[in-house]
């Protein structure tokens, strides 16, 4: 295989999330990242548009300029939603992360900001780039339907069926109880619900720190496992597959929620994603695959 051959391989992808941005060179024909070619950059998502527009810009801009034999590179972008993700336009609002984006042509902007053609630059739906990531290169693709989850910041849910490429499901602003399935499943849900104990935590990381010192976390933690199991089983019986894979910052503590009521999970098919954030850079370089 000739260089230029190799190269027409090579995908820029990169995943979005609420405080960060990571980028990297993946390779297409063997689904593989190219550790030396990964960057990552802190955001601020509640900054304004042109500081989150630079931020996400740098490290497609330290890719290319470290791959200078790439004579036109492409991006596949996993971001969140709302986004319109075939004209590249941003809809997020009232969502905790990047509200000043919304309405703005973002592959306009990032274009402009790389120095590359629009057409180049592709987005997909973060929660759907995972799990077909996670189709892709973890070789679940045996089954008919899976259904994909994603928690952190913000709730994702998708859906692969064999033959087709993950779709976002759009199931964040499902009703539940006093407000949405979002809101119960996120990282600001447990800061809202330890705040409620007087107490200050940034996300689940610094709850967890707090098991041996109060007891309300296990209640909280209790709670969460509660909600999480409400939203599979409704997920479940929406798409009748028992089939998930669950990913997200929220999933390390996995083996936590399943222990509150592990004959209720067990009525599922669960895998936890092994391949973590690499899932979505491969996720969104398959836009260019051929």
């Amino acid at each position: 295989m000739t260089k230029q051959e190799q190269n027409k391989q090579l995908v820029i992808a990169s995943d979005i999330g609420g405080t960060h941005i990571t980028a990297a060179l993946v390779d297409v024909g063997n689904w593989q990242i190219i550790n030396e070619s990964a960057t990552r950059y802190p955001v601020n998502s509640h900054a304004d548009a042109k500081t989150i527009l630079s931020a996400w810009a740098a490290p497609f801009n330290e890719v290319v300029a470290n791959h200078p034999d790439i004579s036109s590179p492409v991006i596949g972008i996993a971001m969140p939603g709302p986004f319109d993700y075939e004209n590249g336009i941003s809809l997020m609002r009232n969502q905790d992360k990047y509200d000043n984006l919304y309405g703005m042509d973002i592959r306009h902007e990032l274009a402009e900001r790389i120095g590359i053609d629009g057409a180049n630059i592709r987005f997909i739906n973060d929660a759907a780039a995972f799990l077909q990531g996670e189709v892709f290169a973890g070789k679940h693709n045996g089954h008919a339907k899976i259904l994909g989850i994603t928690l952190g910041t913000g709730l994702g849910s998708a859906i692969w069926e064999k033959g087709s490429n993950a779709v976002d499901a759009d199931l964040w602003k499902t009703p539940y109880l006093d407000s949405n399935m979002e809101e119960h499943l996120v990282t600001r849900w447990f800061v809202r619900r330890t705040a409620q104990y007087g107490i200050k935590v940034t996300g689940l990381r610094e709850l967890l720190q707090l098991r041996d010192q109060h007891a309300f976390v296990a209640d909280i933690l209790a709670e969460y496992s509660h909600h999480l199991l409400q939203f599979l089983a409704f997920f479940s019986e929406k798409e009748k597959t028992d089939k998930f894979i669950i990913g997200g910052n929220i999933s390390r503590a996995w083996d936590i929620f399943r222990g509150f009521n592990p004959e209720e999970f067990a009525r599922f098919d669960i895998r936890i994603s092994q391949l973590g954030e690499d899932a979505a850079l491969i996720g969104a370089a398959a836009l260019f695959a051929s």
